[in-house]
């Protein structure tokens, strides 16, 4: 497969050896799109018509086949702009995490074959901070802080998920804040659990109150990060979610533990038992 060095490359090569479920190959100038063997463009998401009733096909499959029923249109379309969204959004705050790089990635230049836990990017511009020796590179765009820096993440962000978010909204029955809610999560959720594997979880959280800190359009709310107390005085981080991923429509009892239905009592008893396995 097609591979190409830019500024995120080191970026991508830490997240694949913490996280192996998810690779990212770099494409140059000259490769092709890739298409075919799994392989979904992005755009063909975000145009709303064949490409996304086949990506939800497979979700539509998939639930049928691990649950034994049918799970309702609207949840369908929500599994399925999770299981995209979170990978993307990792696309974006990863590099800006560990190399404070933000790279921008409109849907035309990303696929995504989620069977095989892949994705393919075409690097155009990013944008750095004064200093970074990636400043010289062709396509650095240099912001004088973290603070502008942190715009450029919400924008980068919002910028891939926009058309995307506007494609599934109509199958999800949501619109507007709602979808923003859970573009929301995927930013948190996913950065959240990336940092965990490469042991810098407290730094994330504090990275992430400050990328979304509330009032920040179009995002809803804020990374809502809070600590419970476990059953032996342990601190056990959590979140209030902005959004609720449907899950409970499959397995009422089988919630998650940042969901807006579960309980603190809950949350502590599912976080505890996390903690021990």
């Amino acid at each position: 497969m097609p591979a190409a060095a830019s500024a995120v490359s080191a970026a991508y090569t830490r997240l694949t050896e913490a996280y192996p479920g998810l690779a990212v190959t770099e494409l140059g100038p000259g490769d092709a799109e890739l298409r075919g063997d799994g392989w979904v463009p992005a755009a063909s998401l975000a145009d709303g018509t064949d490409g996304l009733d086949a990506f939800l096909a497979w979700d539509e499959a998939q639930v049928l086949r691990d649950y034994g029923q049918r799970a309702r249109p609207d949840v369908i379309a929500s599994f399925g702009l999770h299981r995209y969204a979170w990978p993307a959004c990792l696309l974006i705050t990863v590099p800006w995490f560990l190399h404070r790089r933000v790279p921008r990635l409109p849907v035309t230049h990303v696929s995504y074959d989620r069977t095989a836990g892949r994705m393919a990017i075409r690097p155009a511009s990013f944008t750095c901070l004064p200093g970074d020796p990636a400043a010289a590179l062709p396509g650095a765009v240099v912001v004088p802080d973290e603070e502008a820096l942190r715009a450029q993440v919400r924008a980068a962000v919002a910028e891939h998920l926009e058309p995307v978010l506007a494609a599934f909204g109509p199958r999800m029955r949501r619109r507007g804040r709602a979808l923003w809610g859970m573009a929301t999560d995927e930013v948190v959720e996913g950065l959240w659990y990336v940092a965990h594997l490469l042991g810098e979880q407290e730094r994330a959280m504090r990275e992430l109150e400050l990328l979304l800190p509330g009032a920040t359009r179009p995002y809803v709310g804020s990374a809502a990060f809070r600590v419970l107390t476990g059953p032996d005085g342990e601190a056990l981080p959590t979140r209030d979610r902005a959004s609720c991923c449907m899950f409970y429509t499959l397995r009422p009892q089988d919630t998650c533990a940042t969901c807006p239905r579960t309980g603190d009592a809950d949350r502590v008893a599912k976080l505890t038992a996390a903690v021990a396995a």
